[in-house]
């Protein structure tokens, strides 16, 4: 029955290196820039078309929100602090205009970097692993069923990484599209919602590095016979997206924790030069 078992799962193991010894190729810009791969499919380039859509309503709700919250601050007196300068709301409208049209050239270096970082990590790892698909099948065919299994268990998470991947692909895909309307809480004092919007923006960029790094990691140190730490990396991989959820989220709200405190700190230099004139 063991053998029947573990013959089992070599046949399946063999069917799936067709698919993963590429699976993970390109993954990085595929996830990325997801809207240039459905296009290829398609024909259409449909993100174009509804960016432009979300662009144009964007700047439409800045615009009505600026003229809102000016007449109902300077104007009725009902809004905010009427002693307030003007400049600070103006200032607040230009950037919330600012970041919403250069959003998308500001987003292809952020894209560039992240490529040209994961691509050196990847190199790294593969240079300290050794990649044969089908030695590693013969190996788990003759370590006996538990290794079987996990060599399993190990293809299916692999598997399930490469969903979320298209899934996290389409989730960055929807943040940019949106990024205009998120513009619309720059207004506020507070930046409103554009706080927690580019704090889930830098979770999701963050976890395609991490995750892309972990599979590669886990990939080497599977093909080596290294079972459990393979399994344990591929597992983690898949959960990166909660762990990250649970630090950035702690790290304070907008964005980074770095460009928070960065942020804080220009405020107190400038509250210092008001004190001292």
């Amino acid at each position: 029955m063991e053998v029947i078992l573990v013959m089992l799962i070599v046949a399946l193991l063999n069917g799936s290196i067709a698919y993963i010894n590429n699976l993970l190729t390109d993954i990085v810009p595929m996830t990325l820039y997801a809207e240039q791969y459905m296009t290829v499919v398609s024909g259409v380039n449909l993100a174009e078309t509804l960016f432009d859509i979300i662009f144009g309503f964007g700047i439409s709700l800045i615009i009505l929100k600026f003229l809102k919250k000016g007449f109902e601050t300077y104007v009725m007196w009902t809004d905010g602090d009427a002693d307030e300068e003007p400049l600070y709301l103006l200032t607040n409208f230009f950037r919330a205009l600012a970041v919403a049209i250069c959003f998308p050239t500001i987003y292809g270096w952020l894209g560039s970097i992240v490529e040209d970082m994961t691509n050196k990590l990847l190199i790294a790892i593969r240079a300290a692993t050794s990649y044969d698909w089908q030695a590693w099948v013969n190996g788990i065919s003759s370590l006996g069923i538990v290794t079987a299994i996990f060599g399993l268990i190990f293809i299916i998470c692999y598997f399930m990484l490469y969903f979320q991947f298209l899934m996290r692909g389409l989730e960055i895909l929807i943040l940019r599209i949106g990024v205009p309307l998120a513009c619309v809480g720059l207004l506020d004092n507070d930046k409103g919602v554009f706080k927690t919007y580019i704090n889930k923006f830098f979770q999701s960029t963050l976890a395609v590095v991490i995750q892309i790094s972990l599979a590669k990691l886990g990939v080497g140190l599977m093909l080596n016979m290294h079972i459990f730490w393979g399994v344990a990396c591929m597992v983690l991989a898949i959960r990166t997206p909660r762990f990250l959820q649970d630090f950035l989220i702690t790290t304070g709200g907008g964005g980074t924790g770095v460009i928070n405190n960065v942020y804080h700190s220009v405020r107190l230099v400038g509250m210092a030069k008001n004190l001292a004139k």
